[in-house]
């Protein structure tokens, strides 16, 4: 026989609606009696009805979460932390990809709008008077990027930044390249913003670029032309491909150039020289964002960023 919420609520203890609250509002429900209710409810093997609850409550426990770039390491650990936190709150998360297109947010934005209770938009590459627009259509939490009247999660790029441009200071450079990121990339704006503030330091931009390893294998000569010898990078993808990049030019890293990236991914752990760069707390994000989002908190918050020290950087010769 089919096991309704009834037989929950009878063998729990209590009463129907804390059973229902359960499923649909967890934080409303004190601690013990959501996980009495909980076990209870796997031990006779009951699932709620989504199509049901959502008729009834409005509400779709749908989550959509939509990234530049799902090839970029940076985001699979934002993508799990995320999910993880949803599934907790007895939610789902369905996530997009849009290839760095501003015009595929939109698209992937107006595709959840009625399947979902709420968007995550990680790093948009859209403009902001067209996030506004879209934030009509549905509840938004945007993380990186700060977007007038709805839920911002930022990572502190800017003081990762600086701390990556006065290290290089630090160890005698004093012409030191900025690689950055797509045109339009509230991040890549960001670093431009805090690396420029470093006293002492001759900062040439190089870019835009693509985030990826190719753009910034692309970037190399352009470096090397520009007679720097450190440089910070728009992410650990552009400064991987910096390095197979200058190796290619026959200069070697961090022998006649240093390197610094930006997010800590593995690759950058695991290349040779590993990489020096700027720690992104990309999990803290992602499970912030689904909780501003479910708890329908309009803030701003800004996570710290940190300096990781490795091989890519040393003195200039």
């Amino acid at each position: 026989m089919t096991v309704t919420i009834r037989d929950v609520a009878r063998a729990s203890g209590v009463h129907v609606s804390t059973v229902s609250r359960t499923f649909s509002a967890p934080h409303m429900v004190n601690a013990a009696t959501r996980s009495r209710v909980l076990t209870v409810a796997e031990e006779l093997g009951y699932r709620p009805n989504r199509a049901a609850r959502a008729l009834t409550t409005g509400r779709t426990h749908n989550i959509g979460l939509i990234v530049a770039d799902i090839a970029n390491p940076f985001f699979p650990p934002l993508i799990k932390a995320a999910h993880s936190a949803a599934r907790q709150r007895d939610y789902h998360l369905f996530v997009a990809d849009t290839d760095e297109e501003p015009a595929a947010e939109e698209e992937l934005v107006q595709a959840f709008s009625k399947q979902v209770d709420g968007v995550v938009l990680c790093s948009p590459r859209s403009s902001n008077k067209a996030l506004e627009r879209l934030a009509e259509r549905v509840p938004f939490v945007v993380i990186n990027r700060r977007l007038r009247g709805a839920a911002t999660v930022l990572m502190d790029v800017g003081h990762g930044a600086r701390l990556a441009v006065e290290h290089l200071a630090g160890l005698g450079h004093t012409r030191v390249a900025l690689v950055s990121g797509p045109a339009g990339s509230w991040t890549s704006a960001e670093i431009r913003t805090a690396a420029e503030q470093v006293p002492g330091v001759d900062l040439v931009v190089v870019g835009p670029n693509a985030p990826t390893e190719r753009g910034g294998y692309a970037a190399a000569t352009r470096v090397r032309d520009s007679g720097v010898t450190g440089l910070l990078a728009y992410n650990d993808l552009v400064a991987i491909g910096l390095i197979e990049g200058l190796g290619d030019l026959g200069m070697s890293v961090p022998e006649d150039m240093s390197v610094i990236g930006i997010d800590d991914i593995v690759p950058g752990r695991l290349n040779r020289p590993k990489l020096t760069t700027v720690a992104m707390p990309t999990a803290a994000a992602g499970r912030l964002a689904v909780d501003l989002l479910i708890q329908e908190v309009s803030a701003t918050t800004s996570l710290e960023t940190r300096l990781v020290i490795r091989d890519s950087t040393a003195a200039p010769r």
